[in-house]
């Protein structure tokens, strides 16, 4: 089943409709196919706004058409057709977008005084919160022993989890007696609301109830003290692009020798009698989906190891249309003709050096890292399509690591059969370190074989060449402390204060 990332939510209107009664006026209605939603009909009206709106499950399937414009504009007005290629004659439709979710999370800090035992903290939500949904009834704490005044490690918890998104909600807390066999031993409990623990410094008595019953002169079993508590947002994708950033996506494509020569029908560069070749349906597969959230969709393209006119020289850095000063292409298509028209003014030679592209598009993203009260966040996506890993792998893994630290993104799409193990290194789950151990900052790298899906959906390659940006470039962001330059408002159930990172 697929699982759902976000919500979104789609208003729809339209205007200067075609007449289809006899006598009076349409009475249109709007339908979202993929998820079986519609809109209400309005009666005799050419240029409706409905007040019903559609909701768009973003999950692991293939985007709508249109949706990354609509996101990245927020709104998107379109010409009316009956089919592909065929306008209605009259009539547009604008879409609205906006995401369903409440990005906050609860981040506190606790410690306790004269605990009786070596403890682990449950909170755990009132009745209130549970909603049906068994799973959400705990929260847990890392277990601390042998310690009576234990202090834990900060933690966060996403606000509809804590507690529903209503400040007000009560909420009981266990602290315990760890055993390992899972029969944990009380120690007390309190209760309290998130509106309470935001009153920090604030301090709960920890109470026995059987204890409170069989002493009278019992008081406590210890004391919570919680020494911080407030309310973050922690933003998404959506929130980023929404907000005003521009996603800047350049291509790298391989020329190397090992190519094959591009007239014979065993090369990867070979164009078939329909014009397309491995490379060139990567980049449509991944390109297409891209160029959707870039604005003036001028991207600069590049190619690697080829020998080019007019001295000859090996170059893994010239420009697809041979103009140094201006590398931009209009869009993927302009990227598809600089490729054609470069393919056959070029030798393909080698070695196969990622470098060199990786540390030009690195120079452009110090460059907008270093403008932090600029009015635009931007983030770099560098595309490279290869048949094969990289020569200059010592220079390619320090070049990565220094991207890591900047708003930046690498995707490596693997074209032909060759043996791409250097690659899925540089994809490796662990840290991608230097020669000398300098570690990455995070990882930025997403390695891709075609051939893997080659067979498969167009989308579907897109999907898994993109799945992992979404969470770069919020980690980037997160880790400076960057909010979205347009922040976009917080449904809730009570006057939560938020603090925004």
């Amino acid at each position: 089943m697929a699982c759902c990332v976000t919500l979104v939510q789609l208003s729809i209107s339209c205007e200067h409709l075609t007449d289809k009664d006899i006598g009076s006026k349409s009475d249109p209605l709007c339908v979202l196919l993929q998820d079986l939603c519609r809109t209400e009909c309005v009666r005799n009206c050419s240029s409706p706004e409905f007040s019903r709106t559609l909701i768009y499950d973003i999950d692991t399937r293939p985007v709508l058409p249109h949706f990354p414009q609509i996101v990245s504009s927020q709104t998107l007005t379109l010409p009316l057709m009956l089919k592909p290629g065929k306008p209605a004659g009259q009539g547009t439709i604008t879409v609205s977008a906006q995401e369903l979710k409440d990005s906050r999370i609860v981040t506190m800090e606790v410690e306790a005084r004269n605990l009786d035992k070596k403890v682990c903290l449950d909170g755990i939500p009132g009745d209130g919160l549970l909603m049906g949904r068994p799973e959400l009834t705990a929260l847990h704490l890392q277990v601390i022993k042998n310690n009576l005044n234990p202090t834990w490690e900060c933690f966060s918890v996403p606000l509809l989890h804590f507690c529903g998104g209503d400040p007000s909600i009560p909420i009981q807390v266990h602290c315990s007696d760890y055993d390992s066999n899972g029969s944990h031993d009380l120690i007390g409990t309190f209760h309290t609301t998130l509106a309470q623990l935001q009153a920090v410094p604030a301090e709960f008595e920890c109470i026995h109830p059987e204890k409170q019953k069989k002493k009278k002169s019992y008081k406590n079993s210890g004391i919570i003290c919680v020494k911080t508590c407030r309310v973050e947002t922690e933003y998404s994708f959506l929130d980023y692009v929404m907000g005003g950033c521009q996603i800047n996506f350049t291509v790298g494509v391989d020329f190397s020798g090992s190519n094959g020569d591009p007239s014979s029908p065993d090369s990867l560069h070979y164009l078939s009698p329909m014009g397309v070749n491995e490379y060139l349906t990567a980049l449509w597969s991944v390109g297409s989906v891209v160029q959707d959230y870039d604005s003036d969709k001028l991207f600069p393209a590049f190619g690697f190891g080829a020998q080019v006119p007019p001295d000859w020289q090996v170059s893994h850095e010239f420009a697809l249309n041979f103009n140094p000063n201006n590398p931009y292409c209009a869009g993927i298509q302009g990227i598809v003709d600089a490729y054609r028209q470069a393919l056959p003014q070029v030798h393909l030679y080698g070695p196969t050096n990622f470098a060199p592209i990786i540390n030009h598009v690195t120079r452009f993203a110090a460059q907008a890292a270093q403008q932090r009260t600029a009015s635009l966040r931007q983030y770099f996506v560098l595309l490279l399509l290869t048949d094969g890993a990289a020569t200059d792998v010592e220079a390619t893994r320090e070049a990565v690591v220094q991207a890591s630290k900047l708003p930046m993104s690498v995707i490596i799409v693997g074209v032909g059969g060759a043996d791409f193990e250097a690659m899925e290194q540089l994809d490796a789950d662990g840290p991608l370190r230097t020669r000398h151990g300098e570690a990455a900052a995070r990882d930025i790298v997403q390695f891709v074989p075609y051939r893997r899906f080659q067979n498969a959906p167009r989308e579907a390659l897109a999907q898994t060449v993109l799945a992992e940006v979404p969470t770069q470039l919020v980690s980037y962001f997160r880790a400076q402390g960057w909010a979205p330059l347009k922040t976009p408002p917080f449904p809730g159930k009570g006057p939560v204060q938020v603090l925004q990172a």
